[in-house]
């Protein structure tokens, strides 16, 4: 059971991500439909945004470094959603690109400060254990605001919209209040010396390393959403249902099962470890996809299904690994940067992943799978020697 710091993060992020989930389901069809832009105009929008929030996670992660986590932190969430807030007043398409951009500047830099912030209130097991409860919480978070975001999809009303986003909006605002009550993070930058860089993580090439290596064993993400449904429809004869009913299954596993599986994934050598195991469950889930291809409703069914029990077992082993080399490989008084630096390693994939799997596995069709299958078993086996370098940069670091 979590208390104290761990409580309150964990707390704060299930009410965020109530408004992420809500803002998800309808954001597509207040932009498209209430404001009238284009499919297209949305797209380049919400791309332009992306980019800006990849870019922020460094910056906002040295910034969390130099003048303390929680300042920066609770400063950024709040910002985000006076930022969430300006979509209720835009009245042109340019002030909806500038608002998402600045949205999500804001988030992302947020994340990073937040990453921090835990770095800074928690340790060893507690971290670790936090960590599980959030991505419990993500998924849970993310199902209750789907609800209610489903509640103005039925009302299909401009107002029940609005009413949809100014809760997100507020949620980022709860979310920073909770954070406010945390202990006070003080700033944990060293004084750097002579000739170090001010961004040290752009030049540590062991941590950028993992961060690649997270980036490939991550292209499970887009797998379940995006992938699945497709594969469904243009591969097999398996009934378009069973999409619903896999994301359900993957949701209700990860909420059940995440902190347990976490447990005994504390160090970098049980990471290690963990992503190995990861990499054939993932590996696996490969073979089972490709198997189903042109399969009897029947056959494929059983076929994803199996598949499906890998993805979210290695997804569950894959994410606490990942959790443990982002805080233990990072220098402790560099932190935000550091997490800023492999967050935005994370956006980089899920910005680009769903185009390339799609292009690799919809259109290559079996052979796409076992290239995805090798590239997981490659990641997974080259963390080893990545880790030991990256000890070894850090004793020789100043």
């Amino acid at each position: 059971m979590l208390t104290g710091p761990a409580r309150k993060l964990v707390t704060a992020q299930l009410v965020t991500n109530i408004g992420n989930g809500a803002f998800a389901t309808c954001s597509a069809l207040y932009f498209t439909q209430v404001l009238g832009f284009s499919p297209a105009a949305l797209g380049l929008g919400l791309a332009a945004a992306g980019v800006a929030g990849v870019l922020a996670g460094v910056p906002a992660g040295h910034l969390a470094d130099r003048y303390g986590a929680r300042r920066v932190a609770v400063l950024l969430v709040a910002l985000t959603g006076v930022a969430a807030a300006g979509y209720l007043v835009l009245g042109s398409y340019p002030a909806f690109v500038a608002i998402a951009c600045a949205w999500a500047l804001f988030d992302r830099g947020g994340y990073a400060a937040r990453q921090a912030l835990m770095a800074t209130v928690l340790s060893g097991p507690d971290l670790v254990q936090a960590r599980a409860r959030l991505r419990v919480v993500t998924n849970i978070g993310m199902a209750i605001g789907a609800g209610i975001g489903a509640l103005a999809l039925a009302a299909d009303t401009p107002q029940a919209y609005r009413i949809v986003l100014g809760l997100d909006a507020l949620t980022f605002l709860g979310c920073a209040v909770l954070l406010r009550r945390l202990p006070a993070a003080p700033p944990s930058a060293a004084v750097r010396q002579p000739g170090e860089p001010r961004l040290a993580v752009l030049r540590d090439r062991p941590y950028a390393t993992i961060t690649l290596l997270t980036m490939v064993m991550s292209l499970h993400v887009p797998v379940l959403d995006v992938i699945l449904p497709l594969w469904i429809v243009l591969h097999t004869d398996a009934p378009k249902p069973l999409t619903a009913a896999l994301v359900v299954l993957n949701t209700v596993t990860v909420v059940l099962l995440q902190v347990r599986v976490t447990t005994g994934i504390g160090t970098v050598t049980t990471a290690v470890r963990a992503t190995r195991t990861s990499a054939l469950a993932l590996a696996g889930m490969c073979l089972f996809f490709a198997a189903s291809d042109g399969r009897p409703a029947v056959v494929a069914t059983v076929l994803l299904v199996a598949a499906a029990g890998l993805h979210v077992y290695g997804e569950m082993v894959q994410s606490s690994a990942a959790w443990v080399f982002a805080y233990e490989l990072a220098p402790p008084d560099r932190q935000g940067q550091y997490q800023g630096f492999f967050n935005s390693g994370m956006a980089v994939s899920q910005m680009v992943a769903p185009a390339a799997l799609t292009l690799l596995l919809i259109e290559g069709g079996r052979p796409g799978w076992l290239v995805l299958a090798a590239a997981f078993l490659a990641a997974g086996w080259a963390t080893g020697p990545a880790t030991a370098r990256a000890h070894q940069y850090e004793r020789s670091s100043p």
